[in-house]
């Protein structure tokens, strides 16, 4: 039965149903990256708190970054990887709606994090002799708790209109997790002002950031077309890391709105694409953290080589 006097008491979450045998290969791929996701994160975070030189600004939003990308994912993989496993997923109504709000509030706060780090990119390069006085520690804590205020400001609105909306069935989810554009298509009633808003947030999420992140950039181009050669190569290296994630995060957002089928398999991809990247980028462009890890891998493979003799 799935109804109750007040209407819906849960969803079936339909996703990737229709995949057939397919469900297992995505189950494993999805599980891989999964693993991978939680492990890279993970070690970006213990790296940043644990090496005495990973001290600059930079590593302090890289870690925050990772966080918040860990604690993504796991909003909705977790639940799709048994969703894969079963043939009907379901998920109770306040489970559905703390997802959705946490997926997107996590999407525009990583967005937000990466704003700040383009700032301090900008000022890492175009204002280097005050840059330490002014990336001090309680305004790197202001920009992080101002990313996160920002994720709450853009979700809040649409997300909460959608859980104040009647359900009276049906109750069948079309997406790969509680996704808000289609949890709307189930209200027993007009959603107009609905989509308005949300909208009018996703835009505002999106083009804020986009545009500071933008703004920085350009600044840091006058920068560099200024300096010589050997300035300009080094001063590149500092952003390309966060040049190359900001790139694929906004290019891949621009891929999910395509047919129904295609959209899911591009959401899930998605969702988890930055989050799968953005360890190993930063590793591999980063020579700073690549010494931390060597530096942390090493001594622990001497002491396991200790103990094994």
């Amino acid at each position: 039965d799935t109804s109750d006097p007040n209407g819906i008491n849960f969803f079936i979450i339909q996703g990737l149903a229709n995949l057939g045998e397919k469900k297992l290969i995505l189950f494993v791929i999805l599980l891989l990256c999964y693993i991978v996701i939680l492990a890279g994160n993970s070690m970006i975070i213990f790296l940043a708190l644990t090496d005495p030189k990973l001290t600059s600004p930079m590593y302090f939003f890289l870690y925050n970054l990772s966080f918040v990308d860990m604690v993504y994912t796991t909003t909705t993989i977790p639940n799709m990887l048994s969703g894969f496993l079963t043939d009907m997923k379901t998920i109770s109504v306040p489970g559905c709606f703390l997802q959705m709000y946490f997926f997107i509030q996590l999407a525009v706060t990583s967005r937000a994090i990466l704003t700040a780090m383009a700032f301090d990119r900008y000022l890492a390069i175009c204002n280097p002799l005050r840059y330490t006085t002014i990336m001090t520690r309680p305004v790197r804590l202001v920009l992080v708790a101002g990313a996160w205020g920002f994720g709450i400001f853009c979700t809040l609105p649409a997300t909460t209109m959608s859980w104040l909306r009647p359900y009276c069935g049906p109750n069948v989810v079309r997406h790969g997790w509680c996704d808000l554009s289609s949890v709307r298509q189930l209200v027993c009633g007009d959603t107009s002002v609905d989509n308005i808003v949300s909208i009018s947030f996703a835009l505002v999420a999106l083009l804020t950031t986009g545009v500071l992140i933008l703004t920085s950039y350009v600044l840091i181009g006058v920068s560099i077309s200024r300096m010589g050669v050997v300035q300009r190569l080094k001063a590149f290296g500092t952003c390309a890391a966060h040049l190359t994630v900001v790139s694929i995060s906004y290019s891949a957002a621009s891929f999910v709105y395509i047919s129904y089928r295609v959209r899911i398999i591009v959401s899930v991809l998605y969702s988890a694409l930055t989050p799968f990247l953005n360890p190993m980028i930063y590793s591999l462009r980063n020579k700073e953290l690549q010494e931390s890890i060597g530096r942390t891998l090493i001594p622990m493979h001497i002491k396991s080589t200790i103990n094994d003799c």
